[in-house]
């Protein structure tokens, strides 16, 4: 049954050729026994006009407009010609039905007109001789309904087809918009592990490199020192593998991960490890907490933590030998204050201003777009008798 369904859907020229020749036929033997019955022979037009009304029927589907003008054509020599009703007349209902579904407007338009016409005329045409004037009414009328119906059904498909297209449509944009909110996201994360991966290495790699140049310096004259300094280097590389393993492990899509592979996401209570890191690696940091500690959003609390540890890199590596730095964390109630100053000879403003201090965009940018994210506030620039500062509001809720 399927197959012959799925054959049905791929040539309807064929099905309808099918019926024709069953319309055809039932004409022809109706046409016989009417001249039995009659005793006369039917007009010599008469199986003409079955033959074109079952091409009509044949054709409807591959050119509707085209058989709807065919079919009045072969009405209109019908009533010229006397010849009387026949079955094959079946086929002006066919094409009344067919060109409201899938024809033009302007077809469907006519087809109702002359669908709505048609009863009348054939009824004036050859009246029932038995019938009164008003029977002859009555019949008129109900030869009419057929049409209406086959038009009213016709139109109603053609608005179902518009219907489905525009909700088939409307899934395609979608869906469309749907793939590029999805770029758009993978662009998104994509920079934010390139941020995440810039504030671990440029932090770490910067402890190991200030540890590394120390060890070196003092390995003959303090080897306690030099011992204490390759530690720190030791516990700092593994710290920033760990993290690292974290961010590649957001790229592995489609791979099974245990729980706990990945270390979790800095928060504010990290900080306060940080600032001991940067004391043990020789940068002097005053760190005061103001305010009642209490459970932040992530984002907010790996967006302090990465602005704290970016401002205190920034120090180690630009603020000169003796420069000292302070974090201060203070909790609002409505929000998380940081801010971040040092004593050393920084750099040009302008430095921060053009991308960061490795020159690929990750340094104040990088913070105002971390800031941004949450809906905070950032501002940063030299302080009065020297040093940095660095000023960040982070509202707990993001601004709409």
């Amino acid at each position: 049954m399927q197959r012959l369904y799925d054959f049905i859907r791929r040539h309807p020229t064929w099905v309808d050729g099918f019926w024709a020749v069953v319309l055809f036929g039932i004409s022809v033997l109706s046409g016989t026994t009417m001249e039995e019955s009659r005793g006369t022979d039917l007009p010599a037009l008469t199986v003409p006009v079955m033959l074109l009304l079952s091409l009509v029927v044949t054709l409807r589907r591959r050119m509707p407009e085209r058989m709807l003008l065919l079919a009045l054509a072969v009405g209109l020599g019908q009533l010229i010609a006397d010849v009387a009703t026949l079955p094959a007349d079946f086929a002006l209902l066919v094409i009344v039905y067919t060109v409201a579904a899938v024809g033009a407007r302007w077809a469907s338009r006519v087809a109702l007109t002359a669908g709505l016409c048609a009863a009348p005329l054939a009824q004036l045409r050859w009246p029932t001789e038995e019938a009164s004037t008003a029977q002859n009414l009555a019949i008129m009328v109900l030869q009419t309904v057929p049409f209406a119906l086959a038009w009213v059904l016709g139109d109603s498909i053609r608005t179902r087809r518009a219907y489905f297209a525009q909700l088939e449509e409307r899934a395609a944009r979608l869906e469309k918009e749907r793939e590029a909110q999805a770029k758009v996201a993978v662009a998104a994360e994509r920079a934010r592990i390139a941020r995440e991966l810039h504030d671990v290495v440029a932090h770490n790699v910067s402890v190991m490199v200030v540890q590394a140049d120390g060890a070196a310096y003092v390995l003959d004259a303090a080897p306690d020192q030099a011992k204490k300094a390759l530690e720190t280097i030791s516990s700092t590389g593994r710290q920033a593998l760990a993290e690292m393993r974290r961010l590649l492990g957001v790229l592995r899509t489609g791979e099974h991960q245990e729980a706990g592979e990945y270390v979790p996401q800095p928060d504010v209570q990290q900080i306060e490890d940080l600032v001991e890191q940067c004391r043990g690696s020789g940068l002097p940091v005053d760190f005061r907490v103001e305010g009642t500690p209490r459970p932040l959003p992530s984002g907010v609390e790996l967006t302090a933590y990465r602005i704290v540890q970016e401002a205190l890199t920034n120090t180690r590596k630009h603020g000169g030998p003796d420069a000292g730095a302070s974090v201060r964390l203070v909790y609002f109630d409505d929000g998380l204050g940081l801010l971040v100053e040092d004593d050393g000879k920084g750099a040009p403003h302008e430095l921060y201003e053009e991308g960061g201090f490795d020159g690929q965009g990750h340094g104040l940018i990088g913070m105002r777009e971390r800031v941004g994210m949450v809906g905070g506030t950032l501002d940063a620039g030299p302080r009065q008798g020297g040093g940095f500062r660095i000023s960040v509001l982070l509202p707990l809720k993001p601004a709409h």
